[in-house]
């Protein structure tokens, strides 16, 4: 028989086992609750929805296809003024005449003749793709007197950018075009021209594209230059493969950097994610704690450490981007359903200061309608500081609440600065789109398969992107500059002559001539079209995901 004694010392014992376990019970449970929350933040970015803008109706922008529950469906609004017919007559045109046969042309009944009755058209559009080969051939001539002359003349080869390459400079600009601007991989590539009837290796393009990096290097430069010498850049990165072994690399993992000045973009496939890529792409020595004289540099980013401790230079100032701290509140209100009442309240102040914000931007400088915005902003960045200060010392506040307002609260500076500088954006989605298109090629050929491929994709991008920005054509700008390298014996230009290239200096012939062509619109009605058209929304996009709060 066993007997069980209930003295004092068990008593003492049982009750601190209750207390150990109630202890360790309560740590499981904000673990799990903080597990949770990852779960729903994490699942949210992988099935939600790509954009956090909404409908007119308030419904989801992913919900906009015209499901069950959009609030409209897409394409034109009824009763909206038509955009009319594009007028392609700038097209090459080919005519063909669909006639009745001769037989038929006469009554059935008495067997009268038809009269002509003018005509009816219609047209359509065709899409040829043409790979032709070029022979070029030229005649010879001997001489036929004793003169001390050349005793044979021949007119000089054509113009190649490629020394001995088979590739015209138009066939060179879309190839870089098809993989840079459009994302396509090269196998793929090479799979389009084999049904358009040219068979070519794999590895012969990547010799091609090889040599056409070193041709794009100069131009590239002139563009990184520019910008490196900006007052104000917005900066972000991705992660990019390089899938080539480097001696102190450990890894196929690199980094995309973008850099957004005024004029320009660049891109930089670099090892790192560190301070060092920073300092070498804006020509700052970070060692000497601030920047030369004369010399000052606003940065738009996110709240990455390397951004941060660039901040400390002397003469450097953060821009905190709001769209990153506002994802802050929407994961937090996403793990938490008990905080989505709080998360609304905030993604309501924070919508007022972007509204205030855009109505700054389009009202005219020192007109009554701007003094108004800039009062509205100032009243919607003042009531979001007393809030967040109201509610950080507010007892009971949910941990997860409380991990974003310390955020908020550490990068307020940055984030406050914005109203010094109204006339740049409050977020660093522009930086974020910038990505796209290499994300694109990340998702497509997977990164670059060399060092000399990821320099390359650097360059091509930087010269694309550049161009876009000043509304050329990136196929005719490419396909110009091109000709000037063949003009220059396979070499890229230099001076005056690389200069001509800048989109900033070049005359306005030659961007006229880069600009697009294309269909005019009969109408003079030119609104977007209605299935492209942006959102009038002013939240900021979200496709960019930042780290979770």
């Amino acid at each position: 028989m066993v007997t069980i004694s209930h003295g004092r010392d068990d008593s003492e014992f049982w009750r601190g086992e209750a207390e150990r376990l109630a202890a360790e019970n309560a740590v499981l449970r904000a673990r799990v609750a903080d597990l949770e929350g990852q779960v729903a933040t994490l699942t949210r970015l992988v099935f939600g929805a790509s954009s956090e803008k909404k409908s007119p109706a308030g419904s989801p922008a992913g919900d906009a296809g015209g499901g069950e529950g959009s609030g409209r469906r897409r394409g034109q609004r009824p009763g909206s003024r038509g955009h009319g017919r594009r007028d392609y007559s700038d097209l090459e045109t080919v005519e063909e005449v669909h006639d009745v046969p001769e037989g038929e042309r006469f009554c059935p009944e008495c067997g009268a003749a038809y009269a002509p009755f003018g005509e009816e058209c219609s047209e359509q559009i065709d899409w040829q793709v043409r790979i032709v080969r070029i022979v070029h051939r030229r005649p010879t001539y001997r001489r036929t007197c004793r003169c001390p002359v050349r005793g044979v003349i021949v007119a000089p080869p054509p113009p190649k950018a490629i020394g001995r390459g088979r590739f015209t400079t138009g066939f060179l600009a879309r190839l870089l075009m098809e993989k840079f601007v459009l994302g396509r991989p090269v196998h793929r590539i090479v799979a389009a021209l084999a049904a358009d009837g040219l068979a070519v290796a794999e590895g012969t393009l990547a010799g091609v594209f090889a040599a056409l990096s070193d041709l794009l290097g100069p131009l590239a430069a002139a563009i990184e230059a520019r910008n490196a010498a900006a007052a104000h850049l917005h900066v972000d990165e991705t992660s990019w493969n390089v899938f080539e072994a480097v001696q102190g690399k450990d890894g196929h993992r690199w980094w995309c950097w973008v850099f957004i000045g005024p004029d320009t973009t660049v891109f930089r496939i670099a090892r790192s994610r560190s301070l060092a890529v920073l300092a070498e792409q804006l020509g700052i020595d970070v060692g000497a704690g601030e920047l030369p004289a004369g010399r000052a540099l606003l940065l738009s980013s996110d709240f990455y450490a390397v951004y941060q401790v660039l901040g400390g230079v002397d003469g450097v100032d953060n821009l905190w981007c709001w769209a990153h701290i506002r994802r802050y509140f929407i994961r937090a209100g996403d793990a938490h359903p008990g905080l989505r009442g709080w998360t609304a309240a905030w993604l309501e102040r924070i919508g007022a200061l972007y509204c205030a914000h855009t109505a700054m931007a389009a009202a005219e400088a020192g007109s009554d309608t701007h003094s108004y915005a800039a009062a509205q902003f100032s009243a919607a960045l003042n009531g979001i500081d007393a809030e967040r200060t109201a509610q950080a010392s507010r007892p009971g506040l949910h941990p997860a609440a409380a991990k974003v307002l310390a955020t908020l609260d550490r990068e307020w500076a940055g984030l406050a600065r914005h109203k010094e500088f109204p006339q740049l954006a409050l977020d660093n989605n522009g930086a974020e789109r910038a990505l796209r298109g290499p994300v694109v090629g990340r998702k497509n050929y997977y990164g670059s398969g060399s060092v000399v491929s990821a320099e390359l994709a650097g360059r091509a991008w930087t010269i694309t992107a550049t161009a876009e920005r000043a509304g050329i054509n990136p196929l005719n700008y490419l396909s110009a500059y091109l000709d000037a390298c063949a003009a220059a014996g396979g070499k890229a230009p230099e001076g005056e002559a690389l200069t001509r290239f800048l989109p900033w200096a070049a005359e306005p012939a030659d961007l006229a001539a880069w600009r697009p062509t294309g269909g005019r619109r009969t109408d003079a009605h030119t609104a977007p079209d209605a299935d492209t058209a942006p959102d009038a929304d002013t939240a900021p996009d979200a496709d960019s995901a930042g780290p979770a709060p």
